[in-house]
């Protein structure tokens, strides 16, 4: 079931999160955060976009959320999106799940670009945003150390079909699901079978 994230979920996202950090080059972060390092970024995300979970029998197993990757007015249209799955869901249609209710909610907003920042080695993570209609936009080859490597990024974006100026910035997740449908609605049309 996906729901959306709420401050008591916090460590039990930060336990699908911390073997990427100590185990992988996926993230860049070099050290855990803590509990309250974590709190912090998800109420300082949570803010403006949605993070969402995958919850089954009462445990967190997934989440994925929005965040905003440049602070210059004239962004302001841009989001950024972030996933990360405990390995017993990996591969089982969550995360596209996920990213449609995420990405859904990122367009309602007002967003007009969607990015992904994928380490270059991660290729499960390249396809998946590929067959989620993402695609290359820049490729960063070794700007980050982890492990005793030198390791690229690829930029991977997703456009939305509005073609139109904006005439306002894009609001904040919770006015767009308050508004426009009860969260349950947005959930229940949203989520795929």
């Amino acid at each position: 079931m996906i729901r959306f994230a709420a401050e008591s979920d916090v460590p039990a996202m930060l336990a699908i999160y911390a073997p990427y950090v100590r185990n992988t080059a996926y993230t860049f972060e070099y050290t855990v955060p803590t509990d309250a390092e974590f709190t912090a970024r998800f109420l300082s995300y949570t803010r403006q976009c949605p993070w969402l979970v995958w919850e089954e029998d009462g445990a967190v197993l997934g989440y994925a959320y929005g965040s905003l990757p440049f602070e210059r007015a004239a962004y302001a249209w841009c989001a950024e999106v972030s996933i990360y799955l405990a390995p017993r869901i990996q591969r089982k249609g969550i995360g596209r799940k996920l990213y449609a209710v995420l990405e859904a909610i990122l367009w309602a907003q007002g967003y007009r670009v969607i990015y992904s920042l994928i380490t270059s080695e991660n290729h499960a993570s390249l396809a998946f945003h590929e067959k989620m209609g993402y695609r290359r936009a820049a490729e960063f080859p070794g700007c980050g150390l982890k492990f005793g490597r030198w390791l690229g990024v690829v930029w991977m974006e997703k456009r939305s079909n509005m073609v139109e100026i904006p005439t306002k910035m894009p609001v904040p997740w919770r006015s767009v699901v308050e508004s426009d449908r009860k969260p349950e609605e947005i959930l229940a049309i949203l989520s795929l079978p």
